[in-house]
């Protein structure tokens, strides 16, 4: 079996990096962002294309990553002359461009403008229907050609919005170790090279060492080197970490929580990071290594109970549906190194939540 490492071509971070933007292009460009991302950006990169001599078009995203506004953009990008695709925004819009730089056999550029997940830098686009109900991965050959950062954009997002994305990034670490020790398969489709591996647990040390910090500073929409080592750590250190090293029992509770209708106004790596806590009382990890997840989540705001998540009363038989659906075929917690059942999930979740309720 190979050993497989998945990144993006160039992964470009900074202060007012999107002033840049043309230069890296070096291409006349097709730019899709939604009406509020537009406003804030597009005079940024206008300026950036005139100063290099280079064509920018502009087209509003509709909102739906869905294969009828993939289509639609594919239309309109026919009768343009653009060598490139850049999508500025949040996920669906990143996910949209990705799709649409496939079909249409163009580079991309990937500009985030919060970063909430690790997804920015990874092989694939989730398709939804114009309705917004999930439709299918759409799994790319290859990762986008540059992800850029803008450090002072992201850091004016809502705080919350990194929060959760230390919460999705705090998995990567131990989903990685636990398909390590298992033998599973990467995303990519082989295992985790070493150093998929030394950047996963980077990703988790960053976290420890600065996300705190970084709270303080997001909170008041300023940028310090905390928040510039988090950005990093949640965008490219999670992105690489979870994509080359694997998922496991995280992100699979992570998805038998999506049953649950109270939880369905948390952001992804809210679930997330309580699906971390399960995780580890699942694989009965050291009390150390629980205390220092625990306290880490509790100082940023990330959830560490159900009540934390919405879920005000406990009813076992809602909560052994999300476990069943943790464990659906194919679902990743079969990573682990251990057989599974939704009854050793719902336990984990039982003493996870009595835990993190403190």
């Amino acid at each position: 079996m190979e050993n497989i490492i998945l990144s993006p071509s160039k992964y470009i971070q900074g202060a007012n990096s999107l002033s840049n933007i043309a230069k890296y292009a070096k291409k006349n460009a097709f730019i899709i962002a939604d009406n509020f991302v537009m406003s804030i950006t597009e005079d940024i990169i206008k300026e950036s294309f005139k100063k290099e001599n280079l064509i920018a078009t502009f087209e509003i995203f509709n909102g739906e990553c869905s294969k009828n506004e993939v289509n639609r953009l594919k239309e309109i990008l026919k009768e343009k002359k653009s060598e490139i695709i850049i999508g500025v925004g949040g996920g669906k819009t990143l996910d949209t461009a990705k799709a649409l730089a496939h079909y249409s056999n163009l580079p991309v550029i990937i500009v985030p403008t919060i970063a909430s997940t690790d997804a920015p830098c990874s092989a694939l686009s989730v398709l939804y229907t114009d309705d917004g109900v999930f439709d299918e991965y759409l799994i790319l050959p290859s990762n986008p050609n540059i992800v850029l950062m803008d450090t002072e954009i992201i850091a004016k997002a809502p705080a919350r919005l990194l929060a959760s994305g230390m919460g999705d990034a705090l998995a990567t670490y131990f989903e990685a170790r636990a398909c390590e020790q298992s033998g599973a398969l990467n995303m990519g489709g082989g295992l985790p090279t070493k150093a998929a591996m030394a950047l996963a647990k980077l990703c988790f040390d960053t976290l420890i060492a600065d996300g705190e910090k970084a709270m303080f500073a997001a909170q008041k929409c300023v940028c310090t080197k905390a928040v510039e080592n988090i950005i990093e750590a949640n965008t490219y250190l999670s992105g690489i970490g979870f994509e080359s090293g694997g998922l496991a029992a995280a992100h699979a509770i992570h998805n038998g929580l999506t049953a649950l209708e109270e939880c369905h106004d948390l952001y992804h790596g809210e679930k997330v990071a309580f699906g971390t806590l399960v995780q580890l009382f699942l694989e009965n990890a050291p009390m150390e290594e629980i205390d220092e997840v625990l306290f880490f989540c509790k100082n940023i705001g990330l959830p560490t109970s159900l009540e934390d998540l919405g879920v005000n009363s406990i009813e076992r038989e809602k909560l052994l549906e999300v476990a069943k659906l943790a464990c659906a075929p194919g679902e990743t917690i079969h990573n682990m190194p251990f057989k599974v059942t939704p009854e050793k999930v719902l336990a984990a979740i039982l003493a996870a939540d009595n835990y993190g309720g403190y």
